[in-house]
């Protein structure tokens, strides 16, 4: 999937998590909220191609600010995965920066209408964010065609969880999903 192999969205996004962690870091952790409008106004996610689409990955359905908690929540995704982690009690909660929900993460920025499948629409729509005007209508309908082609498994012409996962069970996720901070 072209999400997690552009280099420059992850640059701006790591440069996005910096400047809030900076904000947040300026700011009281009691009381603290953030709105759309200020996620918007950091120029890095205003030049980045899916910035709405990481902004609202943020906002719980139907709200216009985060909180503190639920900022660091979404954040946490993004934290590298540590091969002490790896081997942590199989019973206990799955952390939010596992493999399965860092490609969980990805899977909702394409499932624009949030129905558990990614479309050859909403694919199109993520395309013509990602490229622009570069690429023509007819030359972006030959990749989500073949794209969904290549990772429909069930016929139903669409790409479920499962097959998103199988399509990207050789990527690196762990790594290309991962930002580190101190090192």
């Amino acid at each position: 999937m072209a999400l997690l192999d552009q280099k420059n969205n992850n640059v701006s996004i790591t440069v996005f998590i910096l400047c809030c962690v900076h904000t947040i870091m300026t700011r009281k952790e009691n009381g603290w909220q953030e709105h759309r409008e200020d996620f918007q106004r950091i120029p890095e996610l205003a030049i980045n191609p899916l910035g709405d689409r990481i902004i609202n990955a943020f906002f719980p359905e139907g709200e216009d600010q985060v909180n503190f908690r639920g900022f660091m929540r979404t954040l946490a995704h993004f934290r590298p995965i540590e091969d002490n982690e790896k081997s942590k009690d199989q019973n206990g909660p799955e952390p939010l920066n596992s493999r399965s929900n860092k490609l969980h993460f990805a899977f909702r920025l394409y499932d624009l209408d949030k129905d558990d499948k990614i479309s050859r629409d909403e694919l199109l729509q993520v395309l013509r964010m990602m490229v622009g005007v570069n690429i023509s209508d007819e030359q972006l309908g030959s990749i989500a065609d073949r794209t969904i082609q290549e990772a429909d498994q069930d016929g139903d012409s669409a790409i479920s969880f499962a097959e998103f996962v199988k399509v990207l069970e050789k990527v690196d996720v762990e790594q290309k999903m991962s930002i580190r901070f101190l090192h």
